[in-house]
């Protein structure tokens, strides 16, 4: 305590000190990269092994299989998704969370080689993936036009290279444009006439496109290096290639084949608001300013807007800058909003120079929280900053009872110096412990496991630094500043007699507010257990009343939304074309809704392995809206809007899928069934389907994983027959090729390329397709033959995607529930549904997604809450070295949900499994803030007067701790009672705004808190009082049955002896 006094006493260099720290926060403000969402860093890495031609079930057994035991073996792995499909396999790995990411990285790539020599010889190099979501697009750049499609893609090429060269930019990915390609076309009779094979163009071409290393000469006189040109750099260099001669006439390619430098045909198509497109989506290098990246971005793009062709046009979309902005302005200004109510609270109660000193914590707790936030590597992100609103009211609170304290002291008559010294002395334990107290239940919510930890974390942090640093504030800076320019607030003879009876006198006596509660106190104390019972009585009241008329249970929170995703479902052997028709109805039909500034859409081919839905999608649609300000209707009412206009449409199925913030989740129910026995899945599906469809209401977008009807061509061919023609199977797939996708036979690279170009072999467009298999003849020795001599063509159901999870075969059903309707309520009503049918034995039945994810946060914010509280009675017991004063101080954390749960009531809002659990376990570090001060006075007003009634003691206990127990509580209520009533108030743009993203994300969180927080404070002040006196009455309870009982005996024993 001397210290306390040593470091006031020197306030220079205490002065210089705390601006030491804030021109470092300043500085580290800066420094911070800027942020919408949080970046999460999860180890999850998808493994592709491509191998041209492979099916699905050799896929399985050849590809990932291998890959799958590979990776079992690996430490920390905790979910393998695999996907088998046509042409490749695909291993997702899910590592723990809190898995160090380069060491899962490292050991993910050893297991892939280990298991690389179980692949065929010709599958491809396996292709490691790291997933995070810095991976997303920041910004997509579009380019329109009714021009040739190589000018786009020359523009798109060149704009690309110079933005990937930009600071903080990792990657700019085309989208929309066909891979380029070298294609040699030739004629069949053109063959027959030259009595060509195709297998005679192919060797001709590889043969004459290799590297070939042909050494160097040294004659003693010189050294000369010896070059072979082989390589194939131009279409001009494999129009000379030879391939047959006779006498002196040379064939060459250019006889036979037209050579060309094009695109291979088309397999999706991009669009931009109803327009073809190519596009660059922009990803930004991890832990760089989004802003920055976006500008910088932009300002490439922006040199080549005036070179642009008249006919091309650029877009923006995606634009997250500003989104990202808007979060971080909306968010600084409710802060500003914020401490402008706190600011008027506090100076209306403690007067200007107080008020000030007190305000004074608030940006030096802040920039000292900065430091560690820059310190920490994190982002200032929405979460961040939200961590600094919800310590906004705490941190004040050490501050407002030092000062309320010094106050008093100087209105006895002590200079400012000594009054704030006495005041730091005072209340450095129960300031401290509380807190101390604080954190405790803070600090278990940094353990959060998993995605939802990740993303949650940063508010715990961002809390912990902002309390601490308002800690040395309230004890050393506060006192240091109110030491050179405090004043006692009031000096007026009324002043100074209210002060003195609270000190000596009995508060009961005075006329104001605190006189009319240390009556009501007093009436509580006296029935002390009359008031206990009335207080249990309302708490089971409450929890039985929300036990049966709660508004339910969601994952984490219903805000509103900018960004939306629309997919499009279609079964059948769709053509590109037939795809992008759909997609295009679609888009037509979306562009009429109100409200939607851009649509980018894209097709893709059906049959394609996704965590999030069937294998029939074929095309999405995301959605970007207009701020909530710029239009009328809130997104839920523009995405019904758009399912509307979408609805019935022939041949499609369109879902919607909302873009929220927080933790991705995907659909609102996922049912996933696994088993071995791959024959049990698809009636098991069947079945739940069918339930779903016909008998549980209020659900929609029901989507499965179940193989697609489709059909493939099998060619199956009569080996000894083709032998008689002198062909065998390597011919009959060639010929096969050269009517399909053409044969690959080299590759170059030509210049402004990145990758290489394929060069292959085909026939002309009109002798390609279905119907040319039928007629399809190859070139023998004995001239043409019809393939159909040897080959049998048939068609086949063709077999989809392979899933599997952790080596199960599972299958997967997915299904929205419609607005208003809690998930949690349909999936125990499936839930109860599937416990009463008869299912095979070896089939395991379980939900995934939110529902998964929402019973892990329960069950930690349960351990979470409990460690709160067993870290703040080991604290508390500490401080009072009382198992009842401590145990009576966590009796608030009780109050406080209560008062969570009416609060839900009252609004009828459904709990938050992340959001309001959260606020719970924040509350009971808040809340027993009060009773600690409270219960720190009592005991030292006992210390001082022994022989005062226990009545007497506990009315001025309360009566002088009124005004700093309700100034904490409403400095923190008005700071979060904006956001918990749904409104954003940004004074410094001046703008208000009800329902914006910013305030419905955090509705449940706040509300939690201010109802909590309001109902526990209401109570506390008489029923902790009140609480205190029971000790008291029940010793005075046994004290007169003693004395009657010895009464009793002495009158028994005195009528014995008469």
């Amino acid at each position: 305590m001397n210290a306390l006094a040593a470091i006031i006493s020197r306030s220079r260099t205490t002065l210089l000190l705390l601006f030491m720290v804030l021109l470092a926060g300043v500085i580290a403000r800066s420094a911070i990269p800027v942020e919408g969402d949080p970046e999460i860093d999860v180890p999850f890495f998808v493994i592709t092994v491509v191998h041209e031609g492979i099916s699905p079930e050799d896929a399985e057994r050849l590809l990932v299989m291998p890959l799958e035991i590979e990776l079992r073996q690996v430490e920390g792995v905790e979910e393998i998704n695999s996907f088998a499909a046509e042409n490749a396999g695909t291993v997702m790995v899910e590592f723990d969370a809190n898995f160090d990411l380069d060491q899962a990285l490292l050991d993910t790539r050893e297991a892939v080689d280990r298991a690389k020599v179980e692949f065929p010889t010709d599958a491809e190099e396996p292709i490691v993936q790291e997933q995070s979501t810095s991976d997303f697009p920041i910004l997509q750049i579009n380019l329109i036009g009714d021009v040739p499609e190589r000018m786009l893609y020359n523009i798109a090429l060149d704009m690309r290279d110079e933005i990937e060269a930009q600071e903080g930019i990792l990657s700019a990915d085309m989208i929309g444009q066909r891979e380029e390609l070298m294609e040699a076309i030739i004629d069949p009779t053109v063959l027959e006439t030259y009595r060509l094979s195709a297998n005679q163009i192919i060797t001709s071409i590889v043969n004459n496109n290799r590297l070939i290393p042909a050494g160097s000469l040294d004659n003693g006189e010189g050294r000369f290096s010896v070059k072979v040109p082989s390589i194939i750099e131009d279409p001009r260099d494999v129009l000379g290639i030879p391939i047959k001669t006779s006498g002196d006439t040379v064939v060459t390619i250019g006889d036979v084949a037209q050579v060309r430098r094009t695109f291979k045909d088309r397999t999706s198509y991009a669009r931009i608001d109803g327009k073809n497109t190519i596009s660059l989506q922009i990803v930004k290098r991890a832990n760089y300013n989004i802003l920055d990246a976006i500008a910088n971005a932009k300002v490439v793009a922006e040199e080549f807007r005036p070179r642009l062709p008249g006919k091309v046009k650029m877009v923006y979309s995606q634009d997250q800058a500003p989104y990202a902005e808007s979060q971080v302005v909306e968010l600084e200004g409710n802060i500003v909003t914020a401490l402008g109510l706190v600011m008027v609270v506090v100076v209306a109660a403690m007067g200007l120079r107080s008020g000030i000193i007190v305000g004074l914590g608030i940006p030096s707790s802040f920039l000292f929280s900065l430091i560690f936030i820059y310190l920490l590597g994190y982002s200032f992100n929405f979460m961040v900053m939200f961590g600094m609103l919800l310590g906004l009211g705490m941190l004040i609170d050490g501050a407002i009872v030092v000062t309320e304290y010094a106050d008093r002291k100087m209105t006895e008559g002590y200079n400012s110096q000594r009054a704030y010294i006495m005041a730091s002395q005072r209340m450095f334990w129960p300031v401290t412990a509380s807190i101390a107290t604080t954190l405790a239940a803070f600090l278990p919510l940094m353990f959060w496991p998993g995605v939802s930890g990740k993303f949650m974390r940063f508010l715990p942090v961002t809390v912990f630094t902002v309390l601490s640093g308002s800690l040395l504030y309230a004890l050393i800076f506060g006192p240091v500043i109110g030491s050179i320019f405090g004043k006692a607030g009031s000096v007026t003879k009324r002043a100074r007699h209210k002060l003195e009876v609270l000190e000596n006198g009995d508060p009961r006596t005075l006329p104001s507010i605190t006189g009319f509660y240390a009556r009501i106190l007093g009436h509580a104390t006296r029935y002390g257990l009359v008031t206990l019972i009335a207080t249990v009585a309302v708490l089971f009241t409450t929890f039985w009343a929300y036990g049966q008329y709660g508004g339910g249970l969601i994952y984490f929170s219903d805000a509103e939304n900018k960004f939306a995703m629309v997919n499009l479902r279609a079964r059948g052997n769709l053509s590109v074309d037939e795809t992008n028709d759909l997609l295009v109805e679609v888009e037509e039909r979306i562009l009429k809704v109100e409200g939607i500034a851009h649509v980018n859409a894209f097709t893709q081919l059906s049959g394609r392995p996704s965590r999030n839905g069937g294998t029939d999608r074929v095309g999405s649609v995301f959605l970007e809206l207009y701020d909530r300000a710029d239009r009328r209707f809130d997104s839920e009412t523009v995405l019904e809007q758009v399912r509307a206009q979408t609805e019935g449409m022939v041949g499609v199925q369109v879902e919607l899928q909302p873009m929220d913030m927080g933790p991705p989740v995907g659909k609102d129910i996922q049912i996933e069934l696994g088993s071995y026995n791959r024959a049990s899945l698809q009636p098991a599906v069947a079945k739940i389907i069918d339930y779903l469809q016909t008998e549980v209401a209020d659900i929609r977008d029901v989507d499965d994983t179940r193989a697609l009807p489709g059909v493939e061509f099998k060619i199956e061919v009569d080996r000894a027959q083709a032998a008689i023609y002198g062909a065998d199977v390597t011919q009959v797939g060639v010929a096969v090729q050269l009517v399909t996708n053409g044969i690959k036979v080299g590759e170059y690279r030509p210049d402004r390329s990145e990758d290489a170009v394929d060069i292959r072999v085909r026939y002309p467009t009109e002798q390609r397709g279905v119907m040319a298999l039928d007629d399809l003849q190859m070139v023998t020795n004995d001239g043409l033959v019809p393939l159909s001599n040897f080959v049998t063509i048939t068609p086949s159901a063709n077999v989809d995607t392979l899933q599997r999870v952790n080596g199960v075969p599972i299958m997967m059903i997915l299904t929205n529930v419609a607005p208003g309707v809690l998930a949690d309520d349909k999936v125990k009503e499936i839930q109860s549904w599937i416990n009463e049918q008869d299912w095979p034995s070896d089939l395991r039945i379980q939900f995934r997604g939110a529902n998964e994810e929402q019973a892990e946060t329960l069950a930690f914010v349960g351990v979470a809450f409990g460690m709160s509280l067993l870290l703040m009675f080991v604290l508390l017991v500490t401080q009072f070295n009382s198992f009842y004063q401590s145990s009576l101080i966590l009796f608030a954390v009780v109050l406080s949900t209560a008062g969570v749960l009416i609060g839900l009531l009252i609004t009828g809002n459904p709990f938050s499994a992340i959001l309001t659990g959260v606020g719970v376990v924040a509350l009971a570090g808040i809340v027993v803030n009060n009773n600690i001060v409270l219960i720190d006075t009592y005991n030292e007003i006992r210390d001082k007067n022994p022989d005062m009634h226990y009545v007497d003691l506990i009315v001025r206990t309360g009566a002088q701790r009124l005004r700093p127990v309700m100034l904490t509580t409403i400095t923190t209520v008005f700071g979060l009672l904006p956001l918990a009533s749904n409104l954003s108030i940004d004074l410094v743009n001046r703008n208000i705004e009800y329902g914006s993203m910013l305030s419905s994300f955090w509705v449940p969180l706040s509300q939690a808190i201010v109802s909590g927080l309001t109902f526990a404070t209401l109570l506390t002040l008489v029923t902790t009082p009140a609480m205190l006196a029971i000790p008291h009455q029940i010793k005075a309870i046994y004290q007169r049955l003693r004395g009657a009982r010895s009464s009793a005996e002495q009158q028994l024993a005195a009528n014995s002896a008469g």
